[in-house]
C-alpha cells in the first residue's frame, strides 16, 4: 500500500487497528514510534545494482494502556514527515516486533490494516542457475544394478 492510499483509508476509519495475517490484533495501545524514508542500494547475486525505496512505519507497544493513537494523530505525524523527509508516494513497509522484528507490507480490509508477511527471493534467478521448479525424478530410475551398500554409489 502506498502512503497516499494509507492516508485515504485512515481518514475513513473510526479506530486505527493493525492486524497480522494470522488474525491476531496488534494491541490497541500501539505507538508509531518512527515514520521514515528508507533508501536501500545493493547489488544482487547476479551483479546488478539495485535500489529500493520505501516509507517505513515502526509499530511498538509497551505497558502504556492509557494512550491510543487516533487517525488524526497519525496523519499529523505523516504531515511532519512529508514536510521534512518524505518526498515520494512510496510503498509502506511496517516494522513490528512479534516474536522477532518483522518487516511487513500493508493492506486494508475495510476495517483493519493488515500486516502482510514479506518473503525473500533471488532477484537474479536467470544468473544463479537455480531451477524454477524441482525436477521430478522417479526413484526406480535411480537404481543401479551395480550399486550395493558400502560401494559409495548411493
Amino acid at each position: 500500500m502506498k502512503l497516499s492510499d494509507f492516508k485515504i483509508h485512515i481518514s475513513e476509519v473510526e479506530k486505527v487497528n493493525f492486524q497480522l495475517e494470522n488474525g491476531s490484533i496488534v494491541p490497541s495501545h500501539f505507538h508509531i514510534t518512527e515514520i521514515g524514508f528508507s533508501n536501500k542500494n545493493f547489488i544482487d547475486c547476479g551483479g546488478v545494482i539495485r535500489n529500493e525505496k520505501v516509507i517505513s512505519f515502526q509499530l511498538w507497544h509497551a505497558n502504556d494502556f492509557n494512550h491510543r493513537l487516533k487517525a488524526k494523530n497519525i496523519l499529523e505525524i505523516i504531515s511532519i514527515a512529508e514536510n521534512s523527509i518524505i518526498s515520494e508516494d512510496l510503498e509502506i513497509e511496517v516494522e513490528y516486533q512479534d516474536s522477532t522484528i518483522g518487516k511487513y507490507g500493508l493492506s486494508f480490509n475495510g476495517e483493519n490494516f493488515i500486516l502482510k508477511s514479506k518473503t525473500t527471493n533471488c532477484l537474479a534467478e536467470d544468473n544463479c542457475g537455480i531451477p524454477n521448479s524441482k525436477p521430478k525424478v522417479s526413484l526406480s530410475k535411480l537404481q543401479d544394478e551395480n550399486c550395493s551398500p558400502g560401494s559409495g554409489c548411493c
